[in-house]
């Protein structure tokens, strides 16, 4: 047997109220009365009735408030509401349908009439209902199709990061010490970005693409790369040319983080004052992404060990960082650079040197 529908009967004369119950109970419906505006709204939230019947003129709160107010609230606002009034006056009728009210009966209540209303306002009742409970399940579903893809899309995201990582370590496993340079320089290059209100879209780019910098290095003779000493004129200009070789391996890629990781690899040499390589270009013509990593990678490279060099001072780095200001970098990126030092010693601590290169394991095994 199927659940009875609810008709909550509201009127201040329990005469009519007693007339409505004799008339809904051969029905087969089940009544609840309120003999009040304030007494139908807090049964309205208890027993969340399927049709409300209700008298225009009571006290204290009459009928168009009542449905006003249940009219407004989302969780009542879809139940059906008939206006039972001996009000006749067109003003009255209109007023109803302002409010919200969604038929009307007019006493004295003709029995048919009742029954046709009651009938089609429990049919409209029961198609919202369906509605409702098809919008939730399909917002549950799509909330948990919308979860299930962001997962997938952060797995996809960290396997991306790591594969870059890992092959940028590649690269740089010649002629470092460590492959948490990329780590730092593409973290400190992240950090000035946000730092100059760049979006977080462009800022998360610039994680992806910088440790990249140095991909062209694949290319460069062992005997460059290692040697501890000056190199001579001839060697200087193969070393450059890990720029362009960079920018040849990124190239020609659908991917925004690789496009923005081909400038890098071609512009994080360049500088302010136009004395850079392989363009000489100057000032603002140097791309933001070029500038940005170039503080990041140079400051790494300060205060890290290398083949030619060990680690600078903090206080001797920052100088030459200082001295560099508008002649090697952009000012405005300096600035930056300084005003987030904290977070710039953070990333050091956190991305410590930990393991010698690959080059050099190799050579320790063989000894």
């Amino acid at each position: 047997m199927g659940k009875r529908s609810r008709i909550l009967v509201v009127d201040d004369e329990e005469i009519n109220l007693r007339l409505l119950e004799a008339l809904l109970l051969p029905m087969g419906y089940e009544v609840i009365m309120a003999n009040n505006g304030e007494e139908a709204i807090k049964k309205v939230r208890e027993v969340h009735p399927d049709v409300i019947l209700l008298d225009i003129m009571m006290p204290k709160m009459n009928g168009f408030e009542v449905t006003r107010q249940l009219k407004e609230d989302e969780e009542t606002k879809i139940i059906p509401i008939v206006m039972v009034t001996a009000l006749k006056e067109v003003e009255h009728r209109v007023k109803a349908l302002e409010v919200g009210a969604d038929d009307f009966l007019t006493k004295p209540l003709d029995k048919m009439e009742l029954m046709a209303r009651v009938k089609s306002l429990l049919k409209v009742k029961a198609y919202n209902d369906h509605m409702r409970d098809y919008q939730k399940e399909l917002e549950a579903a799509v909330a948990k199709r919308t979860g299930q893809l962001k997962t997938a899309f952060d797995k996809i995201k960290a396997a991306s990061s790591d594969t870059i990582y890992r092959l940028s370590r590649a690269a740089e496993y010649k002629d470092e010490d460590t492959g948490a340079h990329i780590l730092r320089m593409s973290n400190y290059a992240a950090a000035v970005a946000r730092r100059m209100d760049l979006n977080n879209r462009v800022v998360e780019s610039i994680l992806y693409a910088a440790p990249m910098h140095d991909v062209g290095k694949i290319g460069t003779p062992d005997r460059i790369l290692l040697k501890p000493g000056k190199l001579t004129a001839d060697e200087w200009k193969i070393m450059k040319q890990h720029t362009t070789n960079g920018g040849n391996i990124l190239k020609g890629s659908d991917a925004g983080f690789i496009r923005l990781a081909e400038m890098v690899a071609l512009t994080h040499h360049e500088k302010w004052d136009g004395s850079g390589y392989p363009e000489g270009l100057k000032g603002t013509k140097i791309p933001l992404i070029g500038r940005i990593v170039a503080i990041g990678d140079v400051f790494d490279a300060l205060t890290s060990k290398r083949p030619y060099k060990e680690p600078f001072s903090l206080e001797k780095s920052y100088g030459i960082i200082r001295e560099g200001r508008g002649s090697h970098f952009d000012p405005e990126v300096v600035d930056a650079f300084f005003s987030i030092e904290e977070e710039i010693l953070s990333i050091k601590a956190k991305h410590k040197d930990k393991h010698k290169s690959l080059l050099v394991q190799m050579v320790g095994k063989q000894a």
